[in-house]
């Protein structure tokens, strides 16, 4: 009886200890559910803690959109007639004479094989002078050096060819296959047919965003949103930059997962329970799926809107809370979504704490044992 009332105290005393260990120095991945919630603004704290259900689902579920503004999306597809600055262009000349300007003897026709046109858009042809060429098509062009040749040699006659030349071209840059400077050329004259015309892009397409730099104006689109609404395939125009780039979006897991480190998204939508996933998943010896949290600096209009309230002004800290044991914990995970720079923390299970506290006990014992054995050997 002495004995077990012994082992009873002992017992007593063993569970103390280990009650003592839990609740002070014990090592930790981070904070526990309780220390999180001291630092509720309810307990004189600065962060709102706010539980994730429907409501909340839908109110934060707002993604940065991107897209073109309309002077991208109403520009209409330039025509490869239309002669610009830097294009080059083929002229032959015909006179009813045989001592013509141009011709040489026994010769009624002449070919300037190679006239450029200038930053200006002129060209310069004899006896014409310098003639606007850009913003003409071909025939008007043709059109107008005869024009000004009829005064010095009768009925000219006058043929111009658009040549290959650096007028109207883009520059593409980035993740794209074949980076470099193309023509826009007649089957090139969109962005989806310019991308093609480089070999694609050389990213994932889920997480691949376009941008186009026209003068001071720019505009980013994702790539699916090309083939998702045709009218953001917008008509290029000379001197366009083409950036192809992957998602720079991220968040950071901390905590009871299988990896803690600064996580790229790896789509264009990400929810909390594929965020979880992507770093490995809970560790089922150790994490808390009570205590899963999402930490973000909310702007003041979702805040507001989440928390019921119109007097928050500014950027509010916000922990979301998900439970991932509730009946319907991981459909709420599946729609709730993260966000850029956002901080998910999942804490660890009383449990692991009870686990560590015990191994911290048990093991100076068993050491002690080992050099007892030892010395007695």
């Amino acid at each position: 009886m002495k004995f077990t009332a012994f082992g009873w105290a002992r017992s007593v005393a063993l569970c103390t200890a280990i009650a003592t260990l839990a609740s002070c120095g014990l090592p930790q991945v981070g904070p526990n559910k309780r220390q999180i919630f001291a630092g509720s603004v309810q307990r004189e704290g600065d962060a709102f803690i706010v539980s994730v259900n429907d409501r909340v689902t839908r109110a934060t579920g707002v993604v940065p959109a991107l897209g073109f503004s309309e002077s991208f999306i109403n520009a209409n597809q330039i025509t490869s007639d239309v002669i610009r600055p830097g294009d080059v262009l083929g002229l032959t000349i015909w006179e009813n004479v045989d001592d013509g300007l141009f011709a040489a003897e026994a010769q009624r026709s002449t070919l300037l094989e190679e006239v450029q046109v200038d930053s200006a858009g002129y060209i310069f042809v004899p006896y014409a002078g310098r003639v606007r060429a850009s913003g003409n098509t071909p025939d008007q062009l043709r059109r107008t050096i005869t024009k000004d040749l009829e005064g010095q040699t009768p009925d000219p006659q006058v043929q111009v060819r658009r040549l290959a030349g650096d007028g109207s071209t883009v520059s593409l840059n980035g993740a794209v296959t074949g980076q470099g400077i193309y023509p826009i050329e007649r089957p090139t004259r969109t962005l989806s047919a310019m991308l093609a015309r480089a070999g694609g892009v050389a990213i994932e397409p889920d997480i691949a965003q376009i941008s186009v730099i026209r003068g001071d104006q720019q505009g980013t689109i994702w790539l699916q949103d090309i083939y998702d609404h045709p009218q953001l395939d917008i008509a290029l125009r000379g001197g366009d930059k083409i950036l192809v780039e992957a998602d720079t979006r991220s968040f950071t897991a901390l905590g009871a997962t299988s990896a803690q480190a600064r996580v790229p998204f790896e789509s264009r939508d990400l929810s909390a329970l594929e965020a979880i996933a992507q770093v490995g998943g809970l560790i089922s010896t150790l994490s808390d799926p009570t205590g899963v949290f999402v930490l973000r600096n909310e702007p003041a209009e979702i805040a507001n809107q989440v928390l019921g309230r119109d007097d928050l002004v500014g950027a509010q800290r916000l922990v979301y809370v998900l439970d991932l044991t509730q009946p319907n914990g991981l459909f709420q995970a599946r729609d709730f979504v993260i966000r850029n720079s956002d901080t998910l923390y999942v804490t660890e299970a009383p449990y692991a704490q009870w686990s560590k506290a015990i191994s911290l006990l048990v093991t100076p014992v068993g050491s002690l044992s080992s050099v007892t054995s030892s010395l007695g050997g």
